[in-house]
């Protein structure tokens, strides 16, 4: 059996489609099944929105294909970049129209592949090719990952640091598409946007143990907002090590620590004295110190002081560390006398400074002081539910709690 598929050739001679040519060739079948043939050159199928010849295509409309006449209808299209980023478009119940919708990225040339079907089920394909243009003025969206590259506990959040406020919650919602967070093993985590120039990520859960995060963008040549436009990004690669966790009960005066769940030491300790309690909460571990010098006028502090402290880990920005208090070894396991810090004798505060390392977690309970605050003092990520962590997200928010569609899919065991 052969088949000649009937192609109309209603184009506009603004299409890319007519620039291209719109000829129809024959396919035969060697079975007699339509599906077997080979596909024919679908151009005098569909229209295209792209301009003909050599000009370039306006970045900020929609890419539209459009099928000609009642004799076939469009079954897929996909459209990529020299990048090989996807463009995210719909497609009608009826295949009589696909539209983009995600924004095209400035100065880069796409391919645009559709698939189209006859009357009669004979498949059709045609490939399309075009550049968008560059605008004459815009601004550049720097973006900055963090931490750096390394090994961290598995508290450490991801960090997003934008170069321009992005206040529009459409603007928002195509920065975070493009920031793209793996790890290996996969978990289910998102974005918080913290202000109009910072994301955090984490999971919902902590990180698991000795996993591989790769955090890139895909933001380069895509428009953000009104003359903003992404630019390349520097991808970040770090991975995480054993779960370790330190849990200071304030009102016994003890820490413990686990690794892995299981506890590795139990350590006397002194937190901060009435008036300065030391915070309730999960803190991250931000660094280590072999020596630092403590001052009250770094608290405001009204009774003098003036220390040199030594293997001082640090997990607030306002000067909380865990530390040699050799001054104060009556007191630990007894009472609470620091001004906020957790103190320890120096042999346990060296056992300490040794064992941690960036991204571990330190929690705080039964202290009278106030709650580690989420933001803005150093990483108190894990102190927000999960519930209000995806509200922060300008994709996430108000939807159903639960990995997307394609994650779903990745992370489906193989069978």
């Amino acid at each position: 059996m052969s088949h000649s598929p009937r192609i109309r050739t209603v184009l506009s001679c603004t299409t890319l489609v007519a620039a291209l040519g719109a000829g129809a060739t024959a396919c035969g079948s060697s079975d007699g099944h339509p599906l077997s043939a080979k596909p024919y050159d679908a151009a005098g199928q569909i229209a295209f929105n792209s301009p003909a010849g050599s000009k370039k295509a306006d970045p900020d409309k929609p890419l539209e294909v459009t099928a000609q006449g009642k004799d076939g209808r469009i079954t897929d299209v996909t459209a990529t970049d020299a990048l090989g980023r996807y463009v995210a478009g719909e497609l009608s119940a009826d295949g009589a129209r696909w539209h983009s919708t995600a924004p095209l990225a400035a100065g880069a040339q796409y391919t645009v592949r559709v698939s189209t079907e006859d009357d009669e089920g004979s498949p059709g394909r045609k490939v399309l090719t075009f550049d968008t243009e560059v605008p004459a003025e815009k601004k550049r969206l720097h973006v900055t990952f963090g931490p750096e590259a390394g090994k961290y506990g598995v508290g450490q959040p991801v960090t997003a640091t934008l170069s321009t406020p992005v206040k529009d919650k459409e603007a928002r919602a195509t920065v975070e598409r493009a920031l793209k967070v793996r790890s290996v093993p996969a978990v289910e985590g998102a974005w918080h946007w913290v202000d109009s120039e910072t994301l955090h990520y984490r999971p919902k859960e902590y990180w698991p143990t000795h996993a591989t995060i790769n955090v890139s963008s895909n933001l380069e040549g895509i428009k953000v907002g009104d003359r903003l436009w992404g630019t390349e990004t520097k991808p970040l690669k770090f991975t995480t090590g054993d779960r370790i966790e330190a849990v200071t009960d304030a009102s016994s005066h003890w820490m413990t620590v686990y690794r892995n769940g299981e506890q590795i030491n139990s350590i006397p300790v002194t937190t901060g004295k009435p008036g300065y309690s030391t915070r309730n909460g999960v803190k991250v571990v931000l660094g280590k110190e072999y020596s630092v010098r403590m001052t009250s006028a770094s608290i405001g502090a009204s009774d003098f002081y003036d220390k040199q402290v030594y293997y001082a880990t640090r997990v607030t920005d306002s000067g909380e560390y865990v530390h040699a208090a050799p001054w104060s070894t009556g007191s630990q396991g007894n009472a609470n006398t620091s001004h906020g810090c957790t103190g320890m004798s120096t042999g346990n505060a060296a056992w300490f400074y040794e064992t941690v390392r960036q991204g571990d977690l330190v929690k705080v309970v039964n202290s009278y002081g106030e709650d580690m605050p989420t933001f803005g003092n150093g990483l108190g990520d894990w102190n927000m539910s999960w519930q209000n962590w995806r509200k922060g997200s300008a994709l996430l928010a108000g939807t159903k709690e639960g990995p997307s569609a394609a994650d779903a899919a990745r992370l489906r065991p193989q069978v």
